[in-house]
C-alpha cells in the first residue's frame, strides 16, 4: 500500500510537465502556418503590423509569456483581436507566445 501512495505522488508530479510539453513537430508546423496566415491577416504577413499592431519580439518583450498566451486564447475586449480558445489549446497558445517572443522570428529560422 505504501508503494502505491508514492507511485501516485510521482504521477501527480509529472502531470505539470505533460501539460507544458511542446506540441508535436507536425502540430508546430501547422501552428506556424496559422501564425503567418491567420494572425498575419491582421498583424501583417511579416507580423510587423497592419490592421493590428506589430508582433515583433521587441514589442512582445513588454508582455509576459502568460499575458501573450491569454491574449491569444481570449482576445482583447473592445478591439478586433478575437480569442482563439475554441481552436487552440493552452499548450498551443503558449507555444505561439514563445515563438512571438523569440529572436529571430520563426519564419527566418
Amino acid at each position: 500500500m505504501h508503494y502505491r501512495h508514492w507511485s501516485h505522488v510521482v504521477l501527480l508530479g509529472l502531470l505539470p510537465m505533460l501539460a507544458t510539453a511542446d506540441p508535436s513537430p507536425s502540430r508546430q508546423a501547422e501552428l506556424e502556418t496559422l501564425l503567418y496566415q491567420d494572425c498575419g491577416s491582421c498583424h501583417g504577413m511579416t507580423l510587423k503590423g497592419g490592421l493590428g499592431p506589430s508582433l515583433s519580439p521587441e514589442r512582445m518583450e513588454r508582455f509576459s509569456a502568460e499575458a501573450v498566451t491569454g491574449i491569444i486564447l481570449y482576445g482583447v475586449p473592445g478591439t478586433a483581436m478575437p480569442g482563439w480558445s475554441d481552436l487552440l489549446t493552452e499548450q498551443e497558445a503558449a507555444w505561439l507566445a514563445d515563438q512571438l517572443k523569440q529572436e529571430p522570428p520563426p519564419s527566418s529560422r
